[in-house]
C-alpha cells in the first residue's frame, strides 16, 4: 500500500495532535527554522519518495508566516518527489477576500490558490469557506468540508431539553441558507435580521442601522450561526434586537472562531449575549480561552481525521458532509 506522511506546520498544534491522535499514527519528522532575518526554513526529517503527504496547517493569527510556511512545506516535499501532496488547512486564510468590494482590490483569495498551486499541491482539505467560489479558484481538487453536522450533534446532546423552543437565527441575509440548513437539520424554527443602513443627513458620511426581525423569537432559545466570528459589533447588536424582542436566550454559534483583539471581552461584558461556541478550527491561545466564562469550544479533529483516512484510501468524502465524526 502506499505509504502516508503526515506533517505538522506550527500554526496549530494543538488541533494536528488531536487528528494524529485519532489516525493513530505519529507526525512525520520536520524541522521548522526562522533565521535572524525573519526568513522561514523547512527541512523535512525523511524520505517522502512515492509518499502520500497530508501537511495540517490553518490560519492563524500569524497568517502570512503561516501561510509561507505552509508554501515552503509544500515545495520541499514536491522536491522530494511525493507522489501526492494534501494541504488540510482547517481555516483557509484570506478566505474573506475571494471578491472584488472596491475598485482596484485585490481578490486575495485567489492569489493565495495560485501561490499554493505553483508551490506544487495536489489536493486541498478545509472547512466552511466563507464563499463557495473559493473552490472555483483551483485547478486541483477541493474539499470544502462542513461543521455543520457536528454543530447540530453538539446542540442536541446538550441543549435536548429546549431544542423544541429553539430559533435558528442569520445576523444577515447572508446567512440564510446556512441557517435553514441547520433549522431542517434540527427541524426548528429559523430567523433573519434584515439590516437597512440609511444616512442621518442628505450628503452625510454618517449612518445608522435599522434592525428588523422577520420571525417570531419570543420566550425562544435563539442561535445565531455564522461561518466566522471575528469582530464582534453585528453579533452583539443583533443580540441585543433579539433580547428586546423578548427571545429567552441568546448563542453565538460560528465554525472559525478568529475573536481578535478584545472580541471575548466584549463578548463577556455583553449581557444579550448567553454563550458564544466555535470549533477549534482555528488556534486560540489557552490564557485567552480561560479569560472567558462563555466560551465553549467543539472539536471537529475528528472530521479532518476522517477526511484524510478516506482520501488516503480512495473512498468518498460526501459521507462527512451529512455525519458527524
Amino acid at each position: 500500500m502506499q505509504k502516508v506522511k503526515i506533517f505538522t506546520g506550527s500554526s496549530h498544534p494543538e488541533l494536528a495532535s488531536l487528528v494524529l491522535e485519532r489516525l493513530g499514527i505519529p507526525a512525520s519528522p520536520a524541522i521548522l527554522k526562522r533565521f535572524s532575518n525573519a526568513e522561514t526554513s523547512v527541512e523535512i526529517g525523511e524520505s517522502v519518495r512515492d509518499a502520500d503527504v497530508f501537511i495540517i496547517q490553518s490560519g492563524s493569527t500569524a497568517v502570512n508566516d503561516h501561510l509561507m510556511e505552509l508554501l515552503i512545506m509544500i515545495s520541499a516535499c514536491r522536491s522530494a518527489s511525493a507522489r501526492r501532496i494534501t494541504a488540510v488547512l482547517p481555516y483557509f486564510p484570506y478566505n474573506k477576500q475571494s471578491k472584488k468590494k472596491k475598485a482596484r482590490a485585490a481578490i486575495t483569495a485567489k492569489l493565495v490558490s495560485n501561490m499554493l498551486h505553483v508551490a506544487g499541491v495536489d489536493h486541498i482539505i478545509t472547512m466552511d469557506l466563507h464563499s463557495s467560489q473559493i473552490q472555483g479558484f483551483f485547478n486541483k481538487p477541493v474539499d470544502n468540508l462542513l461543521a455543520e453536522p457536528s454543530i447540530a450533534r453538539y446542540m442536541k446532546e446538550r441543549f435536548e431539553s429546549v431544542l423544541s423552543r429553539g430559533v435558528v437565527i442569520s445576523k444577515n441575509a447572508g446567512g440564510a441558507k446556512r441557517v435553514t440548513s441547520l433549522a431542517d437539520r434540527l427541524k426548528i424554527d429559523f430567523a433573519l435580521i434584515h439590516r437597512e443602513r440609511y444616512h442621518l443627513q442628505a450628503d452625510s458620511e454618517l449612518t445608522e442601522t435599522r434592525l428588523t426581525l422577520v420571525g417570531d423569537v419570543k420566550g425562544k432559545i435563539c442561535f445565531m450561526v455564522d461561518d466566522v466570528i471575528d469582530g464582534t459589533h453585528s453579533f452583539l447588536d443583533s443580540c441585543e434586537h433579539l433580547k428586546k424582542c423578548e427571545a429567552e436566550k441568546v448563542y453565538i454559534i460560528a465554525t472559525h472562531g478568529i475573536l481578535s483583539g478584545d472580541a471575548l471581552q466584549e463578548i463577556e461584558e455583553c449581557s444579550a449575549v448567553d454563550e458564544v461556541i466555535v470549533t477549534n478550527t482555528y488556534p486560540m491561545a489557552e490564557a485567552k480561552r480561560r479569560s472567558s466564562s462563555k466560551l465553549s469550544i467543539i472539536d471537529i479533529s475528528g472530521v479532518f481525521a476522517e477526511a484524510i483516512r478516506r482520501t488516503h484510501n480512495s473512498e468518498s468524502i460526501s459521507y462527512l458532509f451529512h455525519t458527524a465524526i
